[in-house]
């Protein structure tokens, strides 16, 4: 890929090169302007062998619902959150989710750290932000997607590459957290009760999750507390700054 991107960057800096001594030789004649013409036409020849677009290529803001990728959150607050999960730019991560929510994992953990006007972070079996599930954690994919209002990305501690099962839900815009931390999908239905996850560090009365599931498994809505596996923990302490 670097190899292929140095040769499109030389083959730009011929062209460039080629048509600056055109217009330095100067002179106003048709000859000069047939060898800028050929030079052009040349660089274009050469862009376009070389690969054409030198354009980066972002991923979709938006990508079509489909219920392999949509992670169903019921919670304590209200109802079900819909998360459109998002393997095209994460897919560790994603397969982390799916793994963890088919084991039940994520089935009656509270929303630990709830901030006003920030996220709502949750996925920890301790409940206090220091556990994680047994599995081992995650490196980093970190991608171009924002961090906006119901964006949902996976919480760490100081290591890039140590995320495990603890997310968080973003309440409203935090750019700065962009390319930080890794972002995994976003909320298409149910934010109101994203909005009603009860507050504090901890809160008082924490919203729980009631199951938590993938759509395509075909799950109907939890109303009502389910008992949670019982999980194993490990250290290291994942935490959004």
């Amino acid at each position: 890929m670097r190899f292929t991107c140095a040769l499109k960057t030389v083959a730009i800096g011929i062209a460039l090169t080629a048509s600056g001594m055109a217009y330095a030789q100067g002179g106003g004649s048709k000859g000069d302007e047939m060898k800028k013409a050929e030079a052009a036409a040349r660089a274009a020849e050469n862009a376009k062998s070389l690969g054409g677009d030198l354009t980066p290529k972002l991923p979709p803001a938006v990508v079509p619902a489909d219920p392999q990728n949509i992670w169903d959150l019921d919670l304590s607050s209200g109802g079900r959150v819909r998360i459109q999960l998002r393997p095209d730019i994460a897919p560790n991560h994603v397969e982390r989710i799916k793994e963890l929510t088919r084991q039940g994992f994520y089935n009656g953990l509270k929303f630990h750290r709830v901030i006003p006007g920030f996220m709502a972070q949750g996925g920890d079996p301790k409940g206090d932000g220091t556990g994680g599930s047994t599995l081992p954690d995650l490196k980093a994919e970190f991608n171009p997607m924002p961090h906006l209002r119901g964006t949902v990305s996976m919480a760490r501690a100081q290591s890039e590459d140590s995320a495990n099962s603890q997310f968080f839900i973003v309440l409203l815009p935090r750019m700065q957290l962009d390319k930080k931390y890794t972002v995994f999908g976003r909320v298409i239905e149910g934010m109101n009760y994203v909005d009603a996850i009860a507050q504090g560090e901890p809160p008082a009365n924490p919203t729980v999750i009631l199951q938590a599931s993938i759509e395509s498994d075909g799950k109907p809505p939890v109303t009502a507390p389910v008992a949670p596996v019982a999980p194993s923990i490990i250290g290291a302490p994942p935490a959004v700054k």
